[in-house]
């Protein structure tokens, strides 16, 4: 079970190449851009957003013995944080581009508490930054939405 634990955390081996976390981000960014328009309006990107955060936590605790706390090989953070940012976003590559760089940013830079949720233990606290660093991304994106609906 181990095996599983590992290649989900590290999103099939990713959170082993240098750059891990970004190229996660960036993964699940294109599969989304890539959905069929009626999966990407559906309740599906939900689910499957609350199956990635439940096995990613599950997943983070297990690994967490074998390569130590918060392994950079652990990635499937920022794909749950990727996931949160673009819910409900309409497909439109600037709102995807900007809700990348804006997780990025929310989750490398850590301000307004994000950085505290570290703290956690295993599996939540590795989660736990990305999931908050992707709603404030998600609030961000929004906003940017709704500028764009107003003076557009």
């Amino acid at each position: 079970m181990i095996k599983f634990h590992k290649i989900f955390a590290s999103v099939l081996g990713i959170g082993r190449l240098k750059g891990g976390g970004t190229i996660a981000a960036m993964v699940y960014c294109i599969g989304w851009y890539l959905l069929p328009e009626n999966l990407e309006k559906s309740n599906w990107i939900f689910f499957s957003t609350l199956l990635i955060i439940g096995i990613g936590i599950w997943s983070a605790n297990e690994v967490d013995a074998h390569w130590g706390k918060d392994s950079s090989k652990v990635v499937i953070d920022e794909v749950a944080g990727m996931a949160i940012t673009l819910i409900m976003v309409p497909k439109n590559i600037i709102y995807l581009l900007i809700g990348l760089i804006a997780f990025r940013f929310f989750d490398i830079v850590k301000p307004l508490g994000i950085r505290k949720l570290e703290i956690l233990p295993k599996g939540w606290g590795v989660m736990g930054d990305d999931l908050l660093a992707g709603f404030y991304a998600l609030a961000f994106v929004h906003l940017c939405i709704e500028l764009v609906n107003k003076f557009a």
